[in-house]
């Protein structure tokens, strides 16, 4: 697949990148694209929701009353879950939600969730360039002469940048990463996906 360089004002640069049909043109999977961002959402996860059992009540083990002749049920401890004030009946308790996903299955995603993109072409290609200074007045600039402002836009750049990711940390609907840490769920949750033209390559190194 062919796709046009534009520059920082929108406009077609006269060159053009061919993707990678085996990276950006493969027979997608979505039952792998369903693994690597469940795997993602999953450890994000804090896992540190926990709440007190009848165990971890503060509160006297002494037996409530006589087990027989009150016409009641019997009761033990005021701790009991039946009671105003006691412990919770299977609780939630810290857990790891992480869980292992095989590399081949990621990159399978990965490259499910690229085929995807382009063949709605949602993939951009934008020419290499560089900020002096963080500047968020700018990179908006750019965002309105490629006309993606009021989409989720991704940027992929080939390298860190601290000044771009600085521009991009007050826009809501930008978000930067570099072409070795692009991630099934950061591509399919953007609208559209600008590629720095030398970020291209990197993508390709990253699946070689």
């Amino acid at each position: 697949m062919e796709v046009q360089v534009f520059n920082t004002a929108g406009k077609e640069t006269g060159r053009s990148v061919v993707l990678n049909d085996q990276i950006f043109g493969i027979e997608p999977s979505d039952h792998a694209i369903y693994l690597d961002v469940k795997q993602y959402l999953a450890n994000k996860r804090q896992g540190t929701h926990a709440s007190k059992e009848r165990g971890d009540v503060a509160g006297s083990t002494k037996k409530i009353k006589k087990q027989k002749g009150t016409g009641g049920a019997r009761a033990g401890m005021i701790t009991s879950p039946v009671f105003r004030g006691g412990g919770r009946v299977f609780g939630p308790r810290p857990r790891n939600y992480s869980f292992k996903l095989n590399k081949k299955v990621k990159a399978l995603a990965r490259m499910s969730a690229l085929t995807y993109k382009a063949q709605a072409s949602d993939i951009m290609i934008l020419e290499d360039f560089t900020l002096e200074a963080p500047k968020t007045k700018e990179l908006l600039t750019i965002g309105k002469n490629l006309n993606i402002t009021n989409k989720k836009s991704l940027f992929v750049l080939p390298e860190q940048n601290k000044n771009i990711y600085l521009s991009s940390r007050n826009l809501q609907d930008v978000s930067v990463v570099i072409a070795s840490e692009l991630s099934t769920y950061q591509i399919m949750n953007a609208n559209k996906i600008v590629f720095f033209e030398s970020s291209v390559g990197k993508i390709e190194e990253c699946f070689a």
